[in-house]
């Protein structure tokens, strides 16, 4: 089961729908970032993430702007 699958069955669930998901992948092309947001998740990484990119993350949980 890839990570995309577990998205799917977490957002099935009643806490699923509550759970911020963020999918890090060594992918980055435009079909890849589709494909993760079609399986729930509400943002996308590519690897090596920059630290700024983290942080940034970190704020808007922080700040309310990243929800489910």
């Amino acid at each position: 089961m890839d990570g995309t699958e577990v998205c799917r069955r977490a957002r099935e669930l009643e806490l699923g729908h509550r759970l911020v998901m963020v999918a890090l992948t060594g992918w980055g092309m435009k079909e890849d970032v589709q494909r993760t947001r079609n399986s729930g998740f509400d943002r996308h990484l590519v690897k090596p993430v920059a630290p700024d990119t983290l942080f940034q993350l970190l704020d808007d949980l922080d700040q309310g702007t990243l929800t489910p």
